[in-house]
């Protein structure tokens, strides 16, 4: 499960360095147009404010789906998931235990 773990935090991270990028560009074209006078620079500061929130927001709902997203495929790959993977080592554990019992009780 840790290479999932890292797979996933990989894709974090890719999604907040395309964030970063983002907002780097909004703010170099917000620059630019106040510069070519389209725009003053309280509705630069406005609109950058205003998208860098929006893809703050959306990369919390991106990083859920891909949660989901990726849980959904290692299911679909047959991978067990931790709960199901501890309550398997919980069985071995007794079944071990048992055949222990059984082999001591044989030689007595």
């Amino acid at each position: 499960m840790d290479n999932n773990n890292d797979l996933l935090k990989q894709l974090f991270m890719l999604g907040i360095g395309t964030t970063s990028l983002v907002a780097e560009k909004l703010q170099e074209a917000s620059d630019r147009w106040v510069k070519d006078g389209k725009i003053n620079s309280e509705q630069a500061k406005t609109f950058v404010d205003d998208m860098t929130e929006h893809l703050k927001s959306e990369q919390g709902n991106w990083e859920t789906q891909l949660q989901r997203q990726l849980r959904n495929i290692l299911q679909d790959m047959g991978v067990p998931r931790q709960s199901e993977m501890d309550e398997l080592r919980g069985r071995l554990d007794r079944l071990e235990r048992q055949v222990r019992d059984l082999e001591n009780r044989h030689w007595r």
